[in-house]
């Protein structure tokens, strides 16, 4: 992959790597370690997902080693449009609007193994195996 190519990963991408789900990690290193980006959302929901002080140690050693995508006031204004957009209607939930609209603003694919959770928002990218 092209250095300096962002790709924003779910928390489901992180969840199946300490899972060891051998395909993910083959294509996380694809991507290359210093293109991983994680929204704050993610991080958060990984750190909340911590079993344990260790774990969470461990947690927080890996996301010092990637982008961390931050909520900003640009953030806020595409994710208000989205949950207005597609709450009632595709029932997207608080945090998957708040990581998709990170992806729009910052211009970046979005690896999920959720699809189904955002392929209908206009203006996002996937990115695909």
């Amino acid at each position: 992959m092209e250095e300096g190519r962002l790709i924003l990963c779910d928390t489901n991408i992180l969840i199946e790597i300490y899972r060891n789900n051998a395909s993910i990690i083959s294509e996380v290193g694809k991507i290359g370690e210093l293109n991983v980006a994680l929204s704050v959302i993610s991080a958060g929901e990984l750190l909340y997902g911590a079993m344990n002080r260790k774990e969470l140690a461990s947690i927080r050693k890996d996301l010092a080693k990637v982008s961390l995508l931050k909520i900003d006031s640009q953030v806020c204004e595409i994710f208000l449009q989205l949950m207005a957009e597609y709450s009632l209607s595709h029932h997207l939930d608080v945090p998957d609007g708040l990581i998709a609209a990170t992806a729009i603003r910052n211009d970046v694919e979005l690896f999920t193994l959720n699809k189904k959770h955002f392929q209908f928002i206009q203006g996002l990218r996937l990115y695909s195996l």
